[in-house]
Parts: structure tokens; sequence; C-alpha cells
């Protein structure tokens, strides 16, 4: 499995903000958002591939019960399977983030999943490749039926602008298997001051919708950087 990096943090997005927990970050995706906050595991994939007995002792080397998997896009890696067992069989809590574009029958304590808006594809003219596989494989709505029956979850969507809500009202309307307090919405930016900007709209309006806004709090408090 291509890892870019562990670390031991505070989860700064979701339903377990604020709890201490070591983040184990694949490296690849089969996505290209243009606003991606982990270039280094998409668009230029860092990394090594690492054994699951590799990255379980790296995880022990901290006495923290929550552990995060995420990306990139961990889904794309069988090695997933065999990793959560392990990590589960010592006791750890595991939450896997997702696109929810692919399907792995892995163990875990909380499915993370984050699907993608049609406006956060490429653009056609930069990355024409990358573009066309991006608007063909961003939106599996039976792989997400699959992940919030057979998990415990929770759905992020990360908006940009007002016109982002429409296309979630949809969403939410095809997928009825969606529970709407389990339905966190998460301001676009890699700054305070664009997350403040957008939160001035957004949070009022979770509050008249009965949805959960959820700030970005990782870079609040330790800024757009790498291993936080």
């Amino acid at each position: 499995m291509r890892i870019a990096e562990i670390y031991r943090s505070v989860q700064g997005e979701g339903l377990l903000t604020g709890v201490p927990s070591v983040f184990v970050r694949a490296s690849g995706c089969n996505l290209r958002c243009w606003f991606c906050d982990t270039p280094y595991t998409s668009w230029r994939p860092e990394g090594r591939d690492m054994s699951t007995d590799e990255i379980v002792a790296q995880v022990e080397e901290w006495d923290t019960r929550h552990v995060v998997v995420t990306g990139g896009e961990p889904m794309l890696f069988a090695e997933l399977i065999p990793l959560c067992h392990r990590l589960r069989a010592i006791g750890r809590h595991v939450t896997i983030e997702t696109a929810g574009t692919l399907y792995l029958p892995v163990a875990c304590d909380l499915m993370s999943i984050s699907p993608k808006f049609a406006s956060s594809a490429p653009p056609a003219n930069a990355e024409p490749h990358w573009h066309r596989r991006h608007v063909r494989e961003r939106h599996r709505p039976d792989v997400i039926r699959r992940l919030v029956t057979e998990f415990d979850y929770q759905v992020k969507f990360v908006v940009d602008t007002p016109t982002d809500l429409e296309e979630m009202n949809r969403y939410l309307a095809e997928l009825t298997e969606i529970a709407r307090d389990r339905v966190l919405l998460m301001p676009q930016g890699v700054d305070q001051q664009q997350l403040d900007e957008r939160a001035l709209w957004l949070r009022p309006y979770c509050e008249t919708q009965g949805l959960i806004f959820c700030p970005r709090k990782q870079i609040e408090w330790f800024g757009p950087v790498r291993g936080t």
C-alpha cells in the first residue's frame, strides 16, 4: 500500500472533531478535484510502498485509540482489508475517509464519505483526460448505498458556492438511505479567510435545513500544512 505519511494529530472534520488520532494517508486517487488540499496524494502522488506490518508498527508508536485511514483514496488498495483487520485487532477505532466511488469489504468503525459535486471537476481545457475521468467516476450511487447500509457512516460535502447546495439536495433526494443527521456541510477553502467567507452563508443554511455545519478546524488550528 503506497503511503504518503503517517502522523499523530487531532481530527479536524466530522463527527469526531477534536479527537486525537493517528492519520495513515494513502497516496493515489482515482479523482482529480480542482481544489484538492492534498495534491501530493493525487495530482503529484508521493510516498512509498509499505507492508501492513510496517504501517501497524508505526501506528503503535502512539498510544492513540483512533486511527484515520485517508488519502488520496484508500479504497484503491486491496491491502486496506488486512490493514483494517489488524488495526481493529489491536483495539483501534478505525475511520476510513473515501469519496464513495469504490467499494471494499473492509471492517471499520466509521465510514466517512465525501461525495464530489459536478463543480469539483478540473478544467476540461487544462486537464482533458482527468476531466473526463473525474466526470465519469465521481458519482457512484450504487457504491454509496452499500457503504451507508453496511457501515456506521457520515457524509461530508465540500461546498464551494450556493449552486452546490442545489446539487446536494438532488443528491439526498436520490439517495434516501442517507439520514440527514449524518450529513455535514464543509466550506471549501485552503485558508481561514476563505472558510470564514463561505461560513457566513453556509452555517445559517445548515441551521435551517437540519444539517450539520462542519468547520475545517485543522486549518484554523494548524494552517494549510502537511502532517496536521
